[in-house]
């Protein structure tokens, strides 16, 4: 049986609200960002473009749930506390405070405009699911099912996953880079104290990791190219028991294999 938005939260007066459809700005999806930091979530509602498009007194905010098509996680009400020039100043109010980062909305929304009237699409949303718990980021997969972004890392590494962490802190293994912008890969390998966990949370830090290909290629530029075209995957994984010659060994076969040295890749050796 379908359940509508309206069923479990009858809105009074929705033409109150502006209905804000985060979605990917070209930099970061904001599925990331609102694990990541609710401070730069804000900042998501605070955005002012050259029109004032959030002249409502509240802002019902849902995220484009990427990973899972035409589905859409609750992002709060704000109400609009001051319309300044260049921001909107805006502050989270307790409607529906129980399902942020919970109730996942469907809608199969596909138009440009992301900040529109709400009673034109109240009745269109239907309940896909009430999580038991607000969304920290993707469920481990598998060691041989990897296949992240660098902005999923980062929400993974700063929510301090336990599924994740607890496979990959005691694995050792050979890993992938993918810079999506350029096609360019680097070949990299974990076997010191802490795995890949680790190896991997250096890169959340810094982008690089203290690579030297990499450190070249992000000179002068922020995590946001990492954000936009990192992407992360696991070629082999082993036990910590696994010599680090090992490991070591395999990752050579890795960078010949994909010929990642040179002009094809990112390793410097």
């Amino acid at each position: 049986m379908t359940i509508r938005l309206t069923d479990i939260w009858p809105i009074e007066k929705p033409s109150l609200y502006k209905l804000h459809f985060a979605r990917y700005n070209r930099i970061e999806q904001p599925l990331d960002v609102f694990v990541r930091s609710r401070k730069e979530w804000q900042g998501w509602q605070e955005f002012r473009p050259k029109t004032n498009q959030f002249n409502r007194p509240y802002i019902f905010s849902i995220i484009d749930f990427y990973r899972e098509t035409d589905i859409w996680l609750f992002g709060g009400v704000w109400e609009v506390l001051e319309r300044l020039p260049d921001n909107y100043v805006v502050s989270l109010t307790d409607q529906g405070r129980g399902f942020i980062g919970r109730l996942k909305l469907y809608s199969p929304y596909r138009q440009r405009a992301t900040r529109v009237n709400f009673e034109r699409r109240l009745d269109e949303f239907t309940v896909s699911e009430i999580l038991r718990e607000e969304y920290s980021g993707l469920d481990f997969p598998g060691h041989d099912r990897i296949d992240i972004s660098f902005g999923e890392l980062e929400s993974l590494i700063h929510n301090d996953r336990a599924d994740w962490r607890s496979a990959l802190d005691s694995a050792k293994g050979v890993y992938l880079i993918t810079d999506t912008r350029t096609g360019r890969i680097y070949v990299g390998a974990a076997y010191g104290e802490g795995g890949i966990w680790s190896r991997w949370r250096d890169y959340s830090t810094s982008g690089h990791g203290g690579n030297a290909e990499l450190s070249e290629l992000l000179e002068g530029r922020s995590l946001d190219y990492c954000r936009n075209y990192f992407r992360f995957s696991l070629l082999e994984n082993h036990t910590f028991r696994s010599a680090d010659d090992t490991i070591i060994e395999r990752e050579s076969y890795w960078k010949r294999i994909l010929q990642s040295r040179g002009k094809f890749g990112l390793n410097a050796n």
